[in-house]
């Protein structure tokens, strides 16, 4: 409100344009310029302004409007209505005439009014949840805890009790029922134990004693070991002597012509079996029963290693490699070496 009445004021500086200062000349309107700020207004008033019979009738539409809102007090108070927004706003009309002291004077008054209307009005504004009585409050609370009025005890005698007994387990009655409205907090408590400044104490290790094996699995699983051992010994074994056979045939057949290494190793139709034929070619080699040169072409050459002597040789003058090889790789040996069937033939119980 404070804030509308101070926008109604006239500004400084500004001549008022009412009660004929338009058709003033212009030597009256500077004269009253040089006094401008020393009247209570600040707004140069002129001689018009002080017109006793203009002021007269403000100050008396200031008082009427002081009575009506005094008269209608309760009626100013409803939130039904509002009446005490209508009488600030005939203020503000009323303000903007106001020249001198006792018109202001007045209208500090009816502000002054209006403000505890205003706050009266507003603490009536609550809603009815939040209305708390402490001493409607008290009253329940004793009773609640057992309190009896009818008789005396030790603490009645003090300077403002009300009287009455309270039994020696009322407040604990009252924190049993305020405990339910609250959750409980966990017990605090170390997950480690408590802190000690000392180092614990090592504890003694223990030896667990590896359970002995029964008879029975004693015997059974050195035989299944040696079984499955003695197995694939004796595969490997038997694929050699079939590769060996293999190769001394064709040996056989036209000894001055050597044996490709990769046509004898490589097959065509598996990659895998690739694989498998040069590793039981390396154990011919290993056991000097074949023997791998270099032709002229340096590529390699295999052939079976003849007499007695030399197989039973100590075969000192061997040497061992690795032969790695790819997919990629196999698929060139055998686009280069224009391969199309194997000369090492799978074993009768293998199916590609």
């Amino acid at each position: 409100m404070a804030e509308a009445r101070r926008g109604s004021r006239p500004q400084e500086g500004r001549m008022p344009q009412q009660n004929g200062v338009r058709g003033r000349p212009r030597a009256e309107q500077g004269d009253v310029a040089e006094d401008e700020g020393s009247q209570p207004g600040g707004s140069g008033v002129q001689q018009e302004d002080d017109d006793p019979a203009a002021r007269r009738h403000i100050r008396h539409q200031y008082r009427e409007l002081i009575n009506n809102v005094q008269q209608n007090r309760e009626d100013m108070l409803s939130p039904n209505n509002n009446k005490l927004t209508e009488a600030l706003e005939e203020a503000n009309k009323l303000f903007v005439n106001v020249r001198q002291a006792r018109e202001a004077a007045l209208d500090a008054q009816f502000l002054v009014l209006a403000t505890d209307l205003g706050k009266e009005k507003a603490s009536q504004l609550h809603a009815e949840g939040t209305v708390f009585d402490p001493v409607a409050f008290a009253e329940h609370l004793l009773s609640f805890m057992g309190l009896n009025r009818l008789e005396e005890g030790e603490e009645s005698d003090e300077e403002g009790s009300g009287g009455g007994y309270l039994p020696r387990d009322a407040w604990h009655r009252l924190g049993r029922e305020a405990e339910k409205c609250f959750k409980t907090s966990p017990s605090f408590h170390y997950m480690l134990g408590s802190f000690l400044p000392d180092p614990p104490a090592p504890r003694q290790r223990v030896e667990r004693q590896r359970r002995a094996p029964s008879k029975e699995e004693r015997r059974i699983m050195p035989t299944q070991l040696k079984k499955m051992e003695e197995s694939y010994q004796e595969a490997t074994e038997k694929e050699v002597e079939r590769i060996l056979a293999i190769l001394q045939s064709y040996y056989d057949e036209d000894p001055s012509s050597p044996i490709s290494y990769f046509e004898f190793v490589i097959d065509p139709k598996s990659f895998s079996r690739t694989v498998e034929n040069i590793f039981h070619v390396s154990f011919l080699v290993r056991d000097g029963l074949a023997k791998i040169e270099l032709d002229n072409y340096k590529l390699p050459v295999i052939a079976p290693v003849l007499g007695e002597q030399e197989a039973g040789g100590s075969g000192s003058g061997r040497k061992q490699c690795i032969v790695a090889i790819s997919p990629q790789t196999w698929k060139e040996i055998i686009e280069v070496f224009q391969i199309q069937e194997p000369l090492i033939p799978a074993p009768p119980m293998v199916k590609e």
